[in-house]
């Protein structure tokens, strides 16, 4: 198929070039990247100014806000609370364990946003694990799976359905209904049920099994300083005591900004000299008040310390601290807390913590007020979850059974078709907000800003990738290598072009990026445009082959302790039935 191809449209693949190298290297926040392609593709004059900031009018980008309140007033009141109770009931078996975990889970995640589902339930999986003597690292990666399968169920599962939906909106097409997607999301979602009940668990890895009997805890890397009036100056390491600690190593040292390592039996202590470990987190106390070390900056303030808790968070990939330092990020001053440790998967860490560049998916531990977890829960945008360490079980609120009805209110009404999803979320984030499930001062925060951001500004180069030719382009070129083989072939090849970009660069902008080029697809071969979208919805969402694919993936990695390799095994055999099963269905119902 020939075609005149005018500069526009190669303008317009440098500039998406751009932003794919961009959020594959993660180095420049996502919403930033899109903001600024999106400001190159309109000086160019690729896109009018409404159509590049029509995305901000999106009736998607308002439901996807506004379903982000509501998902906050569920965390906020734990109006799931009960869920927690018979979940893991003590000792089953591991099928029984697969069916309970991933099946309530994907079935809440089919009408609420996953983030606070797994948010909750990853604390609680963790302590039902160790209370039972069973290995975390078998269940978590599930649970996120689950979390993902599930929200392909309905429209308002995952803010990508939205996305799709009012893309086609945007064309002149009808939106997606409601459960439109139902036909393809719960096959796939009870199939990848049953492939975990039978086979999947078998081959999940068993990292460390925590004891019941004890407290032990799993592992970071912490910095403690020894301070000029120790007894340890000018001892060694030895003498110090500082060999044998159990499960606590003592693995290298700085001095005066120099590194020294390994660090031998015969090693002098100095004034000053800042002690990397490696180990459980108990030992910090055992270190700082048995053997006089101290950690490295103040804790806080001149508060007692029983004014002081420690918190685990999960860097996201949004997270300001993404490849920079804690110096270089001011961490104590922009999150008022202290990190005294940091799990980064399998990796063992070397340098100074302050002198460490933070990666999305790192565990840090953090001395902070109380209050820390509930101030940077509201938002996504710097940790996917914090939790306090000893102090998750949170009482469900008053106004949990509130929140239930109005979540169920906005469902029903939407999904019998009295009101748009548009109106009945709008009307339920304002409920929530009136109500005080959510308090005015969150409410900005609740909204995720930058994910509203990057949707918007997406959806404008979206725009562009219409009107430059460059949808057209693609299409063709996809067209030129499948259609001889029919419209299965089309489908099949628009869902693996989806779900690699979907791993590289995330669910949201892989939808926005091939909705264009499969709408023209569609349109090239006479197909039902909602044929394409549905494979791409789907498509989008089923990130399982690696952390960094869908933030649930990258929220459970550091807890379950896994490797990059792990979500490769496991992820596999789902992503093909969940391929297997989008094709199959969307060629007997569509096509």
């Amino acid at each position: 198929m020939e075609m005149a191809v005018d500069w526009q449209a190669w303008f317009t693949l440098l500039v998406i070039g751009g932003i794919l190298v961009s959020l594959v290297r993660n180095r420049i926040r996502p919403e930033f990247v899109f903001l600024s392609a999106l400001g190159i593709l309109l000086i160019a004059g690729i896109v009018t100014p409404a159509q590049a900031f029509s995305g901000f009018a999106n009736e998607a980008v308002i439901t996807v806000g506004a379903l982000f309140v509501v998902a906050a007033g569920v965390q906020n009141t734990r109006a799931l609370g009960f869920v927690e109770k018979i979940l893991l009931p003590g000792k089953i078996r591991e099928s029984a364990v697969m069916l309970r975990l991933m099946g309530s889970t994907a079935l809440m995640s089919a009408f609420l946003n996953n983030t606070p589902i797994v948010a909750m339930l990853t604390p609680q999986v963790q302590k039902w694990a160790e209370k039972t003597g069973r290995p975390v690292s078998k269940y978590l990666i599930p649970l996120s799976y689950a979390a993902i399968i599930g929200g392909t169920i309905t429209l308002i599962g995952t803010s990508t359905n939205l996305i799709v939906s009012g893309m086609l909106v945007q064309r002149g097409y009808e939106p997606l209904a409601f459960f439109e997607l139902t036909w393809i999301g719960l096959p796939a979602a009870l199939l990848v049920l049953i492939y975990f009940i039978v086979i999947g668990h078998r081959i999940l890895p068993e990292y460390k099994i925590t004891n019941r009997d004890d407290d032990s805890d799993r592992s970071y890397q912490f910095d403690l300083e020894v301070p000029a009036d120790s007894e340890l100056i000018n001892r060694t390491v030895e003498e110090a005591g500082l060999r044998a600690l159990g499960n606590a190593f003592l693995i290298h040292k700085h001095r005066d900004g120099r590194y020294i390592g390994p660090i031998g039996p015969d090693t002098v202590l100095q004034a000053g000299d800042l002690l990397t470990f490696i180990g459980e987190m108990k030992h910090v106390d055992e270190l700082t008040a048995g053997k006089g070390l101290r950690h490295p900056v103040p804790v806080l303030d001149d508060k007692p310390e029983g004014d002081i808790s420690l918190f685990e968070a999960v860097v996201s990939e949004s997270s300001p601290l993404v490849g920079r330092t804690l110096k270089e990020s001011e961490f104590r001053d922009r999150y008022h807390g202290v990190v005294v440790g940091i799990q980064r998967h399998d990796e063992v860490l070397r340098g100074a913590l302050g002198n460490i560049p933070i990666q999305s998916g790192d565990l840090l531990l953090i001395e902070a007020k109380p209050g820390f977890d509930r101030r940077w829960n509201g938002t996504k945008e710097d940790f996917y979850l914090v939790a306090e360490k000893g102090h998750r079980n949170l009482p469900v609120s008053e106004k949990a059974p509130l929140v239930m009805l109005i979540l169920v209110l906005m469902i029903g009404i939407a999904a019998v078709g009295w009101a748009p999803i548009v109106i009945t979320a709008f009307a339920a984030a304002i409920l929530i907000v009136l109500t005080g499930c959510v308090h005015p001062r969150q409410f900005i925060s609740a909204l995720n800003p930058s994910i509203l951001l990057i949707i918007a500004a997406a959806i404008g180069v979206g725009q562009a990738m219409d009107t430059s030719g460059l949808a057209y382009l693609g299409s063709s070129l996809m067209l030129d290598m499948t259609s001889a083989f029919g419209f299965i072939a089309v489908i099949a090849a628009i869902y693996i072009t989806t779900n690699v970009l979907t791993e590289c660069i995330t669910n949201n902008a892989a939808a926005v990026l091939m909705i264009p080029l499969a709408i023209s697809a569609a349109y090239e071969m006479g197909m039902d445009p909602h044929a394409v979208s549905v494979t791409v919805a789907m498509a989008a969402s089923a990130s399982f082959l690696t952390p960094f694919g869908y933030h649930t993936n990258l929220m459970v990695m550091g807890a379950g302790g896994y490797k990059f390799t792990d979500y490769v095994k496991a992820g596999i055999p789902v992503t093909l039935i969940v391929m297997t099963v989008t094709v199959i269905m969307v060629s007997l119902l569509w096509l």
